[in-house]
């Protein structure tokens, strides 16, 4: 399908239905299969396959769409190895929905373990040397991590005896690592909007000496902060996806880096303006800061790497 036919927007206002829709059901395998019948699983990969051969810049709104309304499955992961695995039968199957996937981003296969961090998954891609291999972990031992999420702990799986479903190159590794970072760090960017968006009707609705909270100006400053960190995260994710005045491709780690890091600011600013009411069912803010901060845990020392990198540069 031709790309000049469609615009990305038009996919947000798509997925935020779709999801909307997929959260209504219970179980991961009954919500990824709403998924995949309105096509967001399939946006990326290959037409053979069932997909619709688009370009990155069409899976960004609905990692955006997916951040932002806290949908607890590997919406983005799915997306990308739809693609990344053209031409195998697991494509055709991770495009239907028949089977959910995901990426670890701690461990390997030649240490025997890896951990998941997002959301649940039957298939899981894990570093192998230079490239990577597809596990089926439905019947692998793992030991649950619920320290940052206890409702969707990370989980160290036990990768003896899973069988390799499907093996990516260096470069394809590469490749997809790349176009991880950047649907990540919108996935971390929508679950700050959200936030930010709930923020500022409850403190346009909050009135206190007959005033909303709203027409404060400290508040009004937090707010206004907040939204140029979003929007600042925003700005890095496009231009980390257009070439450098050379025609080389960018780097992508400082946008996720800067991403995670401005969502934990909002997020927690939030609950903050909240009145601290961050941790409860009524107000289900938790649930956003807690997917960021499982971000920041499979990046460990994205930040310092960036820096350091950047340090030897110059």
């Amino acid at each position: 399908m031709s790309s000049e036919e469609l615009r990305p927007e038009e996919f947000a206002q798509a997925a935020d239905a779709a999801i909307a829709d997929a959260l209504s059901k219970k179980h991961p395998h009954e919500q990824v299969a709403v998924l995949a019948q309105a096509g967001l699983c399939s946006v990326m990969a290959d037409e053979a396959d069932g997909g619709l051969g688009l370009d990155l810049a069409f899976a960004l709104p609905i990692a955006h769409a997916a951040g932002r309304l806290q949908l607890p499955l590997p919406l983005a992961e799915q997306m990308l190895l739809a693609r990344a695995l053209a031409g195998t039968p697991c494509a055709a199957t991770l495009v239907a929905g028949e089977q959910l996937a995901g990426i670890a981003w701690q461990g390997s296969l030649q240490a025997g373990s890896a951990r998941l961090d997002h959301g649940p998954a039957d298939w899981v891609l894990v570093a192998d040397g230079d490239g990577a291999a597809l596990l089926d972990i439905r019947e692998a031992k793992h030991d649950t991590q619920a320290t940052l999420d206890p409702d969707h702990p990370q989980l160290w799986l036990s990768l003896e005896g899973a069988p390799v479903l499907a093996r990516l190159d260096a470069q394809a590794w590469g490749a997809l690592e790349r176009d991880a970072q950047l649907l990540l760090a919108e996935f971390a960017n929508g679950a700050a909007e959200g936030a930010l968006q709930a923020t500022a009707a409850y403190l346009a609705a909050r009135v206190q000496f007959g005033r909303p909270l709203s027409a404060k100006q400290a508040v009004r400053h937090l707010l206004a902060r907040m939204r140029l960190l979003q929007e600042v995260s925003s700005a890095a994710i496009r231009r980390a996806m257009r070439p450098d005045e050379f025609g080389a491709p960018r780097d992508t780690r400082p946008a996720l880096a800067g991403a995670i890091a401005n969502a934990a600011f909002v997020i927690e600013k939030a609950i903050h303006l909240h009145g601290g009411m961050g941790f409860t069912w009524e107000l289900p803010l938790h649930p956003a800061l807690r997917e960021v901060r499982k971000l920041d845990a499979a990046f460990h020392g994205l930040p310092q790497s960036v820096g350091r990198d950047f340090i030897e540069s110059v």
